[in-house]
């Protein structure tokens, strides 16, 4: 049996006395892709925070390739190999494509005092890759603030993947994006898993479908549903959290 490469254990998150998480349990598997959904409040983001360290469980852990990362510092869990991209573009838009890139692949993330020093060949050929991946070779020199949208999404998948990190956790990669640049993006997600594990936090079922893969379905900060989006749709606590819509769960 594969082992886990993230393990999520009964962790519970509180924020004066609510619990945003309630003894989550949550496993993701090596190079592979997993979508989580659910209403709005069920807790989705806030795994993500526990997961990268950015809130602190009051309850369980967080296991990391066999580390329990619960208590570690976010800067830290980023350079052991997750890293996060959140639904709106956190990309730096004085820069151009390329720059991004390489910013996001320095491994140490001395960001401003090692920028202007020459890019080793490693890194430059992270890069090129990375602009190969997304399809933004010809944008290579052009401004991150000049981008469309859904460029701008791209290249910050794009930042996320030249970290090299081995867990990619998505918010929501394909918001405002038209439908054709929303199975573009779910193509690329689905190519990345064969070397990066990724967990992708949507609510748009299309996208979710054409991402073909298992679905977790969270409510009040716990886990309620696993399995197929098929298996999601026909099951009757999930029909009874969505008030019955069953066969289309809304894009809440």
């Amino acid at each position: 049996m594969t082992t886990a490469l993230l393990s999520v254990e009964n962790v519970t998150v509180s924020f004066d006395g609510f619990n945003a998480l309630d003894h989550m349990n949550l496993q993701l598997l090596p190079k592979s892709v997993r979508v989580l959904i659910g209403p709005n409040g069920a807790g989705k983001s806030t795994l993500l925070d526990a997961i990268i360290g950015h809130v602190k469980p009051t309850e369980g852990r967080v296991v990391f390739k066999g580390e329990d990362i619960t208590r570690v510092d976010e800067y830290k869990i980023v350079r052991k190999g997750i890293c996060r991209k959140f639904q709106a573009p956190g990309i730096l838009e004085s820069l151009t494509v390329a720059d991004n890139l390489a910013l996001a692949a320095r491994r140490h993330r001395e960001c401003w005092r090692s920028f202007g020093r020459r890019l080793s060949p490693e890194i430059r050929s992270r890069v090129e890759g990375v602009l190969g991946l997304i399809g933004l070779e010809e944008k290579r020199h052009s401004l991150a603030a000049h981008l469309s949208h859904g460029q701008k999404q791209w290249l910050e998948i794009g930042m996320v993947v030249a970290s090299d990190a081995e867990l990619l956790l998505l918010d929501e990669p394909a918001a405002g994006m038209s439908q054709d640049e929303s199975t573009q993006t779910a193509e690329l997600i689905r190519s990345l898993s064969s070397r990066h594990s990724i967990l992708v936090i949507d609510h748009d079922m299309t996208f979710v479908e054409q991402l073909d893969a298992p679905v977790s379905m969270m409510h009040m900060g716990k886990m309620l549903r696993e399995g197929t989006l098929e298996e999601i749709r026909n099951d009757p606590q999930v029909a009874a959290v969505y008030l019955g819509r069953a066969k289309e769960i809304p894009h809440a």
